[in-house]
């Protein structure tokens, strides 16, 4: 049995609406440089070497496998319009992240080609455009509702019952109940073919540049600048593997060593005890 199959017939706390983010230590707060992990627990178990192109292997082995390992990973809720203005279409997509800040730039990538091809996709490859908003706890099932393969012309916003703002400098709306929503402008895209039918297209990777960004108000940071949201009332969620969701509950801080001053004395004083 999977562990998505057992996890559906297990009794489950109820989940915690009102719970509060809160920063921890890290793991390990004496950690030293050179000390390395700090559990010996992978000396007990060898890795599995693993082709992903064997004949043993399908792509959907693959799949499976690469998104319950690479985790969490963050949600675009992509909004976009058809060519002819005559449709709209709201969707998760969890191959999506953050890929430059200047200019801001995100990347999304879509399963399928054509016969197969999402309206996303295709929405965004004909206008150029689309947003993308944040998923956080209060909207999950709604968020994930939309996830449906619903004929091109029926709209999630209303299955969903999601309310769309408008936008400022694209077409498609982005979402109100978002804390955080980016318009955005396709720069440019590239097509993925299969390894094993290489004249079949599998994916498509986007990149787009964020034109515009909508952000809730009492969930700055700081009023002035506009530089950081509180994690503690953001609340976003995450894909794991499976149909598995997380969100974030608490989180360490952990700075960046600085060479000169954190790193060099370090290594100065290994070189001279040898």
């Amino acid at each position: 049995m999977s562990s998505t199959k057992q996890s559906a017939t297990e009794e489950k706390p109820k989940f915690e609406t009102n719970s509060k983010f809160q920063y921890t230590t890290p793991p390990s707060p004496n950690w030293v440089p050179g000390t390395g992990a700090t559990s010996d627990d992978w000396k007990h178990h060898k890795k599995i070497s693993l082709d992903p192109y064997a004949n043993s292997r399908t792509p959907v082995s693959n799949y499976k496998l690469l998104t319950s390992a690479i985790t969490p990973r963050p949600i675009g809720f992509v909004s976009t319009v058809s060519v002819d203005g005559t449709s709209r279409n709201l969707a998760p997509f969890s191959y999506f992240n953050l890929a430059n800040h200047d200019p801001p730039l995100f990347t999304l990538g879509l399963s399928g080609g054509p016969g197969r091809l999402k309206d996303t996709c295709r929405n965004i490859l004909e206008t150029k455009e689309c947003t993308i908003s944040i998923i956080s706890e209060w909207f999950i099932e709604a968020a994930n509702y939309t996830c449906t393969d619903a004929p091109s012309d029926v709209d999630e916003w209303e299955l969903a019952g999601l309310t769309p703002l408008p936008s400022m400098k694209v077409k498609p709306e982005h979402v109100a109940e978002s804390a955080f929503s980016v318009e955005c402008k396709l720069v440019t895209h590239h097509k993925w073919f299969s390894k094993l039918e290489p004249e079949r297209q599998t994916g498509t990777l986007l990149i787009l540049e964020g034109v515009n960004f909508h952000v809730r108000e009492d969930m700055v940071v700081d009023p002035e600048g506009f530089t950081g949201l509180d994690p503690e009332k953001l609340k976003p969620v995450a894909r794991m593997g499976g149909v598995l969701y997380t969100r974030s509950r608490e989180g360490f801080e952990l700075g960046r060593p600085d060479y000169k001053t954190d790193v060099q004395p370090v290594v100065d004083s290994a070189e001279n005890t040898d």
